[in-house]
């Protein structure tokens, strides 16, 4: 069974940066894509960003320019650097891989969230 290791939340002021990580375990035949997603207090979970297998990149309009997708190939990890952080990214932020596993099913698995606390 695939789980899924998430670090690198925690407080930053406003205007600081935090790179989050995110790290497989179990066995899979292939990874496609690797994203994030947050969820603020009382609002739904929102789509952050996303990288494919072959590095294509796509960013919610909200995080453009403040946030960059990137994974390590040979780790088979995910990072999400965010930068100038506002309040407003408060949020627990969930990484999602999309995978197909040894019988070449396609499934997705969800990380148990970290959490990013931006004050003021």
């Amino acid at each position: 069974q695939v789980q899924l290791v998430e670090s690198g939340g925690g407080l930053v002021q406003a205007g600081g940066s935090l790179r989050l990580s995110c790290a497989p375990s179990g066995t899979m035949f292939s990874i496609n894509a690797m994203g994030w997603y947050r969820q603020a207090p009382g609002k739904q979970r929102e789509f952050v960003a996303v990288i494919t297998s072959g590095g294509s990149t796509n960013y919610a309009d909200s995080v453009n320019g403040q946030c960059t997708i990137s994974r390590d190939n040979a780790k088979n990890t995910v990072y999400l650097q965010m930068n100038s952080l506002k309040p407003e990214d408060t949020a627990v932020y969930y990484c999602k891989i999309v995978y197909r596993s040894i019988e070449s099913r396609p499934l997705e698995v969800w990380g148990q969230g970290t959490l990013v606390t931006v004050s003021s």
